[in-house]
């Protein structure tokens, strides 16, 4: 079991920047891969960012390419998310997710992770 707990979020001007972290507790010690995922009002989730366990391989949306970029750190049981070039259409719950233990592949699916976080608010507003 693995438990996540999102932090970081709040309140951003258009171009401006935020770092989400994401630190998990429990079975960190097994490999697996993670990834954020947000949510905007009225809208479905969505897929944002994953990156393997080894670190090798790492993806994003088109909509955050170049903009975001996801990051671990293992020693500290963390995720990160940072934001840059932030626009209104990035506001949204964001969340981070984990697979299962021994699931180290990056994955672009919701329905492949099987860890979730709370969630924190990122708002991008002028």
């Amino acid at each position: 079991q693995v438990v996540l707990v999102e932090s970081g979020g709040g309140l951003a001007r258009p171009g401006g920047s935020l770092e989400l972290s994401c630190i998990a507790s429990g079975d960190s010690s097994s490999a697996y891969a993670m990834g954020w995922f947000r949510q905007a009002p009225g809208k479905e989730r969505e897929f944002v960012a994953t990156i393997n366990w080894k670190e090798s391989n790492i993806y994003y949306s088109d909509s955050v390419k170049g903009r975001f970029t996801i990051s671990r750190d293992k020693a500290k049981s963390t995720l990160y998310l940072h934001m840059t070039s932030l626009s209104p259409d990035d506001t949204a719950v964001y969340y981070c997710a984990a697979r299962s233990a021994g699931s180290v592949a990056a994955t672009t699916t919701a329905i492949s992770y099987r860890f979730w976080g709370q969630g924190t608010q990122v708002t991008v507003s002028s």
